[in-house]
């Protein structure tokens, strides 16, 4: 069986050049979890870097590492998907000694490999901060994405935290903890855009880029049947047409499009307008760390630290460092 990722981050062009990615939820967290093709920008795509992976796992991880921590960091606010008046009893985990993370190293700015080799971002360190709240050990070890949950079935690791939708098919292999975040549809436009706020109403007539096929255009026709949908191949053409002038606002991966916002690339040129627009049956249902059926106490432990990361701000500090511009 193949799987599936949930879509954020990059795809490098043949030139190697990093450009968001749009990935269409609909298919992702839904029936059989089709193994998509890498960082590709459509609506039935995955993560791909055809410039390369070997290529992108020193270029790209440190393009987006240096583009990470030199952008300052806005007043976006973080997620919560923890109830603060919920209080989990720590499992006893007292027969673990550490915690085998797998992940992969060729999806910036979630999970990737730097110039030395060490593994960074936000899966990454989320990774870490678990650990450091349960006081023990954590290893994170980078394996294909392919091989993944074969690893985890295996007992080659313990944990799978690499972006991963939890389709029925998945889910009646493997496990999943609660989500720890989700990619929502979001609009972008140009800072000069009339519309101060985006609806059904003050968008009627406008023409909106969107990734054809995707889970985004069926949103738009769902619930913004006024708009000019104009449908793109894929998401370099769609932002290279509200660039140049040829749409007036696009609608996509809220995740993706944070980062694009927050690099070069887009000149400072463009601002999210209404949303987050979350609605699962679209764009799934979040994600979550993925461990084998049989350790359900692993999971419980793992819920338990998550939501004490959340607490202690902890949560937060590694979101806003990775998505300087926030995705909510």
């Amino acid at each position: 069986m193949s799987v599936t990722k949930q879509s954020a981050g990059h795809q490098g062009d043949d030139s190697g050049e990093i450009v968001g990615a749009v990935a269409d939820r609909a298919s992702l967290g839904r029936g059989d979890p089709g193994r998509k093709r890498r960082f590709a920008p459509d609506a039935v795509s995955d993560r791909v870097y055809r410039g390369g992976a070997s290529a992108c796992r020193l270029a790209c991880g440190l393009l987006v590492l240096l583009a990470v921590l030199a952008r300052p960091a806005l007043a976006d606010p973080a997620p919560s998907f923890w109830d603060p008046a919920l209080h989990l009893e720590r499992p006893d985990i007292s027969g673990l000694r550490a915690i085998r993370f797998l992940t992969d190293d060729d999806y910036p700015p979630l999970n990737f490999a730097r110039s030395d080799g060490t593994l960074a971002g936000f899966n990454v360190e989320i990774a870490r901060a678990i650990c450091e709240e349960l006081q023990i050990g954590c290893t994170i070890q980078a394996r294909a994405w392919d091989t993944l949950v074969d690893s985890l079935e295996t007992g080659k690791g313990d944990a799978v935290i690499a972006s991963m939708s939890a389709p029925a098919a998945l889910r009646a292999r493997i496990d999943f903890t609660q989500p720890y975040y989700q990619t929502p549809a979001r609009f972008v436009a140009r800072k000069d855009f009339s519309v101060a706020e985006a609806a059904p109403a003050t968008l009627a007539g406008k023409s909106i880029g969107v990734v054809a096929g995707s889970a985004h255009e069926a949103y738009l026709a769902t619930f913004f049947p006024g708009v000019v949908r104009k449908p793109y191949p894929d998401f370099a053409a769609m932002r290279d047409a509200l660039r140049a002038g040829a749409i007036e606002a696009m609608f996509g991966d809220g995740l993706t499009l944070a980062v694009w916002m927050a690099g070069e690339s887009s000149a400072d040129c463009c601002a999210f307008k209404g949303g987050p627009y979350l609605e699962s049956r679209f764009f799934g249902e979040g994600i979550g760390i993925a461990v084998r059926k049989e350790d359900s106490n692993l999971r419980r432990a793992m819920d338990w630290a998550l939501a004490r990361i959340a607490a202690r701000g902890a949560y937060a500090e590694i979101y806003r460092k990775y998505f300087p511009i926030g995705f909510y």
